[in-house]
C-alpha cells in the first residue's frame, strides 16, 4: 500500500466525458469547465484530441489565455502509426501543436488488440510506444503513458503488458496509468493487478483510469489508490462513453475524507456540490439527485425512525457532515413522516410549535390526507410552511382572489400562440384588475398576478419562476386525470418549492403560484 501522500487528480470531462451519450460540449463550455476544475483542484485538466477535429484545436488555441491556478493542461492522442516515423506522425504532430505542457498518449497493451485492431507484430508495438514517447520527450513535453486495456491485456499475457510499460517508462513517461477500458475488471482483481505491476516495476509511478460498465470505477480507483497507484484519472459526475468514466466527485471526498489522501484542500472540497452542479448546468444535463455526497437527495432524510434518530444525533443516519462537501442536509416531510420528520423541518424553516404543542399530529394528519389527494411535500419546503401556519392558525391571507380568466389564441397566419391571463384580487378591499401576457398559461397567470400585487408588496419584484414540473399521478384516467404542478421560485436569499394538485392543470399551477407568492411575503415577514 502507499504511504499517506498526495494524490493528483486527472480530470478527463472535456474529452473522454464529452464522448457520453447526450454531452455536447462547445468550445465555451470546455472553457468553462476548465477554469472549474482547476478552482477545484484538478492537477491536470486533458482538453481534447487535438488531431481529430478542429473543435479540440480550437480548445486548446483559446485555453492559452486561461490563468490557471494549479491544473496543466494535456492534449490526448495516439502512439504513432505502424507505418510511420514519430517525426512524420500527425497526430503526434498535432500534440505538439497546440503547446500544452503535458501530453497523454495511449498504446495497446494487449496482444489481441496489438494483431486485431493494429494489425502490427508485438515487437513493433513495443517499438511504437517507445518512438512516440522519446519523440515527445524530446520536445520537451511531461509525458502520461494511457496503457489501453492494461487490465484485460495483463489477465491474457502478463509478460507482454508488463513490457508495453518498461517501454513507455525506459523511453521517459513520467507515469504509467493502468487503464481498465471496457470497464469490466473488479476490485478484487485491480488490487491483485495493480500490486503485480509495483512488484515488476517499483521505481514506475502509476495511474488508473477506470471505466463504469460493471458499476465498479469508483471503487477500482480507490483500489488502485491503496495498492500504489499516485493518479487518478476521471470525469466530473462520471460523464463518459457507454457506462461514464470514474466519477471525481465520489472519489475525492473519498480520498481525503476517508482514506487520508491528500488531493484538494478544505476550501476546495467546500465547493464540491456547487462544482458538479455547475459542470452538469453547462453541459445542459440534468443534476443527479441522487448522486453520492453532491446530490440533492444525498442527505435526505424521510423516515420517521431516521429522522427520530437524526435529531438526537446527526450520525445515525450520515456517512460524514454534508458541509463538508458543500450539501446540505434536508428532512423530508411525507406520510411516512413521523414527529421528528416534523419538529426537524419546522426547525429548519424557523416556524415554531411551543404555544401549541400538539399541533404537530395535525399537521401530520393533514399531510397524510393531502398525499393521498396526490400532493408531495419533499420538494414543497413553500406549501408546507404555510400548511404549518394554517395549522397553528397564524396565516393570514395576503389577498382576496375575486376571478381570472385564462385565453390561449392562435393566430391562423403566424401560427403564433399568444397566452393572456386576466386577474382581479382584492388587498385589504382595495381591488386591482390587471392583465398578463406570457409564452404559456402559466407563465400569463405569474405575471398577472404579480403584476397586480406589486403595487402592494413591492418586494414580490426580487422574485422569480424558477422551474416550472408537472406530473400526471394517476394515467389510466386519461383526460381526466390529475396532474401534479411543482414550482422552484428564489429572490435574492432563498429558493422555495410550491405545489398545487388538481384535474385542471390551470387550477393546479394557479395553486403553487399563489403558494409561492403567499410564502414569499410570510418569509419575508418573519425576517
Amino acid at each position: 500500500m502507499t504511504d499517506r501522500k498526495k494524490i493528483q487528480l486527472y480530470d478527463t470531462t472535456l474529452r473522454d466525458g464529452a464522448q457520453g451519450e447526450g454531452v455536447s460540449l462547445t468550445v465555451d463550455d470546455k472553457l468553462k469547465i476548465a477554469v472549474v476544475l482547476d478552482r477545484i483542484g484538478v492537477r491536470y485538466i486533458e482538453g481534447g484530441f487535438p488531431g481529430s477535429n478542429p473543435k479540440d484545436e480550437a480548445f486548446f488555441r483559446r485555453a492559452r489565455s486561461l490563468r490557471l491556478r494549479q491544473a496543466r493542461l494535456v492534449a490526448f492522442g495516439s502512439t504513432r502509426r505502424r507505418d510511420r516515423t514519430a517525426r512524420r506522425d500527425e497526430n503526434l504532430a498535432a500534440l505538439v501543436r497546440v503547446k500544452t505542457p503535458t501530453v497523454c498518449v495511449f498504446g495497446k497493451s494487449w496482444d489481441f488488440q496489438v494483431v486485431h485492431a493494429l494489425r502490427a507484430s508485438l515487437e513493433e508495438n513495443l517499438r511504437m510506444i517507445s518512438d512516440s514517447v522519446k519523440f515527445l520527450r524530446s520536445r520537451g513535453r511531461e509525458v502520461i503513458y494511457d496503457a489501453e486495456h492494461f487490465f484485460d491485456g495483463y489477465l491474457a499475457r502478463r509478460d507482454y503488458a508488463l513490457a508495453t510499460l518498461r517501454a513507455a517508462w525506459e523511453a521517459g513517461a513520467a507515469n504509467l496509468s493502468l487503464c481498465d477500458t471496457n470497464g469490466g475488471t473488479l476490485p478484487f482483481q485491480v488490487r491483485d493487478i495493480v500490486r503485480a505491476v509495483r512488484a515488476a516495476l517499483p521505481r514506475c509511478p502509476l495511474g488508473i483510469h477506470a471505466h463504469n460498465d460493471s458499476d465498479a470505477a469508483v471503487a477500482n480507483s480507490l483500489e488502485a489508490v491503496r495498492e500504489g497507484c499516485v493518479l487518478v484519472q476521471g470525469t466530473f459526475n462520471g460523464l463518459g462513453e457507454r457506462c461514464g468514466n470514474a466519477n471525481l466527485v465520489s472519489i475525492i471526498p473519498a480520498l481525503k475524507l476517508k482514506m487520508g489522501f491528500d488531493c484538494v484542500s478544505d476550501a476546495q472540497l467546500l465547493t464540491l456540490t456547487e462544482s458538479s452542479r455547475y459542470v452538469s448546468e453547462v453541459a445542459n444535463l440534468v443534476p443527479d439527485d441522487h448522486q453520492p455526497y453532491v446530490g440533492h437527495s444525498a442527505f435526505a432524510h424521510k423516515g420517521g425512525v431516521h429522522a427520530s434518530a437524526m435529531a438526537r444525533h446527526t450520525r445515525t443516519y450520515e456517512h460524514l457532515d454534508p458541509s463538508l462537501v458543500g450539501n446540505k442536509r434536508r428532512i423530508l416531510v411525507s406520510e411516512l413522516s413521523g414527529k421528528a420528520n416534523v419538529h426537524l423541518k419546522a426547525k429548519e424553516l424557523k416556524l415554531d410549535f411551543e404555544k401549541d404543542p400538539k399541533a404537530v399530529e395535525r399537521v401530520i394528519a393533514e399531510v397524510k390526507n393531502l398525499e393521498n389527494q396526490g400532493y408531495q411535500f419533499e420538494g414543497a419546503e413553500g406549501s408546507f410552511s404555510l400548511l404549518v401556519s394554517k395549522v397553528l392558525k397564524s396565516h393570514r391571507p395576503y389577498f382576496d382572489l375575486k376571478a381570472f380568466r385564462v385565453i390561449v389564441e392562435k393566430d391562423r397566419k403566424t401560427g403564433r400562440l399568444v397566452s393572456e391571463a386576466t386577474l382581479k384580487v382584492a388587498v385589504d378591499g382595495r381591488e386591482e384588475h390587471t392583465v398578463g401576457e406570457g409564452n404559456g398559461p402559466v407563465d400569463a397567470l405569474d405575471r398577472a398576478l404579480r403584476r397586480a400585487l406589486e403595487n402592494f408588496y413591492p418586494n414580490l419584484r426580487q422574485m422569480s419562476l424558477r422551474d416550472f414540473k408537472v406530473r400526471v399521478i394517476n394515467a389510466t384516467a386519461g383526460t381526466a386525470a390529475k396532474v401534479r404542478v411543482l414550482v422552484v421560485s428564489r429572490d435574492q436569499k432563498d429558493e422555495w418549492g410550491t405545489i398545487g394538485v388538481s384535474e385542471n392543470i390551470i387550477e393546479a399551477s394557479w395553486q403553487a403560484l399563489v403558494d409561492a407568492v403567499e410564502y414569499k411575503l410570510m418569509k419575508d415577514g418573519r425576517g
